[in-house]
C-alpha cells in the first residue's frame, strides 16, 4: 500500500521557489498530493511509494530557503490523482520574506544569449534571484501581492510560469520585454529621450561625462564615470566624501586587493558594497581620498547590461538620497529633487514598495544592514512577549521579536528629521504587518528627546505595550551576547545614565545589571555639537592650554575666536561632556592637521586611519586612574604625548601610535576588569571598532591574556545593531 502523510515545513519558504521545488520533486518521485503556501510554512499532502525519500528531499530546501523544521503527520483518505499547487492561504508569519538578491548566473546567461527570449531584458529573473522585499505589499508572497501585479504575463511567460520543468515555474517576478516593466531615459524635466535602447544610450552618455540618476531595486543611485566624480561631488556639496563604485569582477581586481573572503562576499547573492584596500592607496583619489574604496559588483540585469555597454572600467554608483535620509524611490520625486544635480534619469516603471539601500561590509563586519541581508531573520528564544526595538537616533533600523524569531529591518537612516521619522514608522508598520506583531513591550533609547523615543511612547500608548528605555551602550553589548561578560562599547555618541555623552565604555555583568567599570576620560565639548563639526574645538576640549591656543593661532584662528573658546571651557558655557572614543579620534585628526572640518559622518577618524596605515605605532606610557569606582584612561595624556612628538615623528607614525595606544588602554581596562570579576569573555561593539587597527589591537591584547573576544559578524558593529540589542536587553530584565 502506498505511504501517505502531511508534511509541514517551517521557515523561509515563500519567495524562494519552494512550491515549484516541491511540485517538481513530487513529479520526479511519482507522488500524488498538494502543496500550499501558508506564509511561514508550506503544507504538503503526499501519497506514493517514495514518500520517505520525498520527505527527505524536501528537507533540503531550495538555494534561497531556510528550513527551521520538517514535521510529518498521519493522513487519511485516498488523495488526488495528480500532484497540484493550490492557492496560498493565511498561516504562521515567523518565516517572513527573503531579501532582494542578485540576478543569478543562469539569468545573466539568458540576457546575453543572442536571439534568446530574454536577450537584453533588464528585469530578467527566476525563482532563484531578483527582487523580493522591495516589491512585496503583503504576505503570503504571490504575484498579486507584489508590485508585479500590474504587469500581466504574456503567453510565453505564462507558459514558463506553469511549466514544472522551468526554473521560472511559479516565479512571481517572471517578465520579459513583451509584458514586463520597461525603461525610459528622461531629461531632468521629465521629457523622454527618443532612443531604441535606453541602456545603450545611457552608457554612451555616461562615457561622455554625463551624470545620471538610475532607478534600481530599492531606490535611486547617482552614476557617473571616474572622470566626472569631482563634478558629481561638487553638485552634491560633498567634495570630500568617498563614493561607492560598481564594476565587473576583473575591473575590481585591477583596482583593489581582494582576499578570498572578500571575493566570496562580493560575489554572494547579497552583493553588498565591500570596503576594500586599494592596490595603490593614492589612486582614484577623485573617488576616494582614503586608502579604501567601496566596491560592489552588478546585481541586476540592468547593471550587467550597462557595464557591458560602457567603455570605462567602472561606474561611480552612490545613493541619490542625502546621507541619513530615506532612499528616493519614486521617479517623479527623483526628477523634482535631483533635476539640478543630474543630466539624465534612467528609470523603470516597476513600483518600489519598500525602499532598501545597499548593504556595506568591511573585513568581515557589517557596516550597513540592508539589501541582500535584511530584512534579517534570526532564530532566538527571547520569551513569550512580542517586543519592538525602535533603535537609536543615527543609522537606525527596527527589530521585532515574535514567537522565537528576531526580524531586523533594512537600514532606515538618521532619525533627526520628519522624513526619516516617517520612514521609521512606515517600516514598523510594514514589518509589523508582515509578522502579525502585537507588541507587549516597546524598547527605545534612554535619551528622552530622541524622535524615536517620542514615537515609542506614542505607539506604546496606542497598543498598551510596556515602555522600556535601554541605554545605548548596554544595547550594543546585549547585541553581541546576553551572557555575563566584560563589554567594550566604543563609538561616537550615546546618552549615559549620568546625563553625559558616553562612547568609550567598559562594562561588567549581563543585561540585568551592567556595571560601568571603566571608560575614557570625560572631557569637554566646547560648543556641543559644534565640536563634532570642527574637531579643533574638540582638541581644545581635551587639551585646554596655551600650547593648543598657539597651535590654533598658527592655523588662522584669531584672538576673538580663541578667546571665546577659552571662555566656554572656563565658564562651562555651552559645553557638553563626553567619554566618546570617536571624539578622541576627531581631536587626534585635528591635532595632526589631518582633518579640521568634518563634512561627512566619521570623516576625521577615517582620514586618521588612512594616514596611520603608513606609520609604525610606538608603545607609549598609559595613564589609567581610578575615579568613582571605575578605571579611566586619560586620553588627554595620549594627545599630549602626541603633541610633544610632532616635531620629531612623522604624522603617520603619530596617527598610528594614537590609535594603537588608545586600543591598548581600552584593552588593559577590560583585561583588569575580567580578572577582577572573573569573566573569561569580552564582547566588543561600537562603530569605532570598524577601525581595523583599533579592533585588532584590542582583540590581540585580550586574546594574548587568555580571554575570548566576541566580535559580531551577523549584525553591524555600529548602531545598526542597537534595535536588536534593545530586544535582547529587555527580554532579560
Amino acid at each position: 500500500m502506498p505511504k501517505k502523510g502531511k508534511i509541514r515545513i517551517k521557515g523561509i519558504v515563500q519567495g524562494v521557489g519552494f512550491r515549484p521545488f516541491v511540485y517538481a520533486t513530487a513529479k520526479r518521485r511519482s507522488m500524488r498530493g498538494t502543496v500550499k503556501n501558508l506564509g511561514s510554512e508550506v503544507i504538503v499532502t503526499a501519497w506514493g511509494d517514495n514518500f520517505d525519500e520525498f520527505a527527505r528531499l524536501l528537507a533540503g530546501g531550495t538555494p534561497l530557503s531556510v528550513i527551521d523544521s520538517v514535521e510529518t503527520e498521519p493522513l487519511t483518505g485516498d488523495g488526488p490523482d495528480d500532484f497540484v499547487i493550490v492557492a496560498s492561504g493565511e498561516g504562521a508569519r515567523s518565516g517572513f520574506v527573503p531579501t532582494d538578491v542578485a540576478i543569478c548566473e543562469e539569468c545573466i546567461t539568458d540576457i546575453f544569449e543572442t536571439g534568446g527570449r530574454y536577450e537584453g531584458y533588464w528585469a530578467t529573473s527566476c525563482v532563484n534571484c531578483g527582487p523580493r522585499y522591495s516589491i512585496i505589499r503583503e504576505v503570503p508572497y504571490d504575484r498579486v501581492r507584489t508590485t508585479m501585479d500590474t504587469f500581466p504575463m504574456c503567453a510565453d511567460c505564462e507558459s514558463e510560469y506553469t511549466d514544472p520543468e522551468s526554473r521560472r515555474h511559479h516565479a512571481q517576478t517572471i517578465a520579459c520585454d513583451a509584458c514586463g516593466p520597461s525603461l525610459a531615459l528622461l531629461a531632468p524635466d521629465g521629457t523622454p529621450k527618443p532612443c531604441k535602447n535606453p541602456i545603450a544610450e545611457a552608457a554612451r552618455l555616461l562615457d561622455e561625462g554625463a551624470i545620471l540618476a538610475i532607478r534600481g531595486v530599492g531606490g535611486f543611485h547617482l552614476a557617473c564615470v571616474e572622470d566626472s566624480a569631482a563634478e558629481l561631488k561638487r553638485r552634491l556639496g560633498r567634495t570630500e566624501q568617498p563614493l561607492a563604485v560598481m564594476a565587473l569582477l576583473q575591473a575590481a581586481e585591477d583596482i583593489a586587493e581582494i582576499s578570498a573572503d572578500e571575493r566570496a562576499m562580493l560575489t554572494s547573492p547579497a552583493r553588498p558594497i565591500v570596503v576594500l584596500d586599494k592596490k595603490d592607496p593614492d589612486a582614484h583619489s577623485a573617488v576616494s581620498n582614503l586608502h579604501t574604496l567601496g566596491m560592489m559588483l552588478p546585481y541586476t540585469g540592468l547593471h550587467h547590461l550597462l557595464l557591458t555597454a560602457l567603455s570605462h572600467p567602472f561606474l561611480i554608483m552612490t545613493s541619490a538620497n542625502v546621507p541619513g535620509y530615506p532612499m528616493i524611490t519614486e521617479t517623479q520625486r527623483a526628477l523634482e529633487e535631483l533635476g539640478e544635480r543630474v543630466d539624465w534619469v534612467l528609470a523603470h516603471n516597476r513600483v518600489i514598495h519598500n525602499r532598501c539601500d545597499d548593504s556595506v561590509v568591511r573585513k568581515g563586519t557589517i557596516i550597513r544592514l540592508s539589501r541582500g541581508f535584511a530584512p534579517k531573520r534570526h532564530a532566538e528564544d527571547l520569551g513569550d512577549n512580542c517586543i519592538l526595538g525602535v533603535g537609536p537616533e543615527l543609522n537606525a533600523n527596527i527589530t521585532i521579536y515574535k514567537d522565537g524569531f528576531c526580524l531586523t529591518s533594512p537600514h532606515v537612516g538618521n532619525v533627526r528629521n520628519p522624513g526619516t521619522l516617517a520612514y521609521l514608522e512606515e517600516t514598523i508598520g510594514t514589518i509589523g504587518q508582515m509578522t502579525g506583531a502585537a507588541y507587549d513591550v516597546i524598547a527605545h533609547d534612554l535619551h528622552p528627546q530622541f524622535l524615536s523615543t517620542r514615537l515609542a511612547r506614542r505607539l506604546a500608548g496606542e497598543c498598551g505595550a510596556t515602555l522600556v528605555p535601554v541605554q545605548h551602550h548596554h544595547a550594543h553589548i546585549a547585541s553581541v551576547t546576553t551572557e555575563p561578560c566584560i563589554g567594550i562599547a566604543i563609538d561616537g555618541v550615546g546618552y549615559g545614565t549620568d546625563g553625559t555623552v558616553w562612547g568609550g565604555e567598559i562594562f561588567a555583568g549581563s543585561p540585568s545589571d551592567y556595571q560601568r567599570v571603566g571608560h575614557l576620560e570625560t572631557v569637554a565639548m566646547p560648543g556641543g555639537d559644534l565640536a563634532t563639526k570642527f574637531p579643533e574645538r574638540m582638541l581644545y576640549g581635551i587639551l585646554p592650554d596655551d600650547e593648543t591656543i598657539a597651535l590654533l593661532t598658527e592655523r588662522g584662528w584669531n584672538a576673538i575666536e580663541t578667546g571665546v573658546l577659552a571662555h566656554q571651557i572656563e565658564r562651562g558655557v555651552n559645553v557638553a561632556h563626553t567619554s566618546s572614543t570617536g571624539r578622541v579620534l576627531d581631536a587626534a585628526a585635528a591635532l595632526l592637521g589631518i582633518c579640521r572640518e568634518k563634512t561627512y559622518d566619521g570623516e576625521p577618524a577615517m582620514k586618521l586611519e588612512s594616514v596611520a596605515r603608513a606609520g609604525k605605532p610606538q608603545n607609549w606610557d598609559l595613564c589609567i586612574e581610578r575615579e568613582n569606582g571605575a578605571d579611566v584612561l586619560k586620553t588627554s595624556r595620549l594627545l599630549a604625548t602626541a603633541r610633544s612628538a610632532m616635531e620629531t615623528e612623522s604624522t603617520a607614525t603619530l596617527a598610528a601610535s594614537i590609535q594603537h595606544n588608545l586600543a591598548r588602554g581600552i584593552a588593559q581596562i577590560a583585561r583588569d576588569a575580567a580578572r577582577e570579576h572573573r569573566y573569561e569573555t569580552v564582547a566588543l561593539s561600537g562603530g569605532v571598532a570598524y577601525n581595523e587597527a583599533i579592533r585588532t589591537t584590542i582583540q590581540r591584547e585580550l586574546e594574548d591574556s587568555g580571554l575570548t573576544v566576541l566580535i559580531p559578524s551577523a549584525y553591524p558593529l555600529g548602531d545598526g545593531c542597537i534595535s536588536y540589542g534593545q530586544c535582547r536587553y529587555v527580554s532579560k530584565i
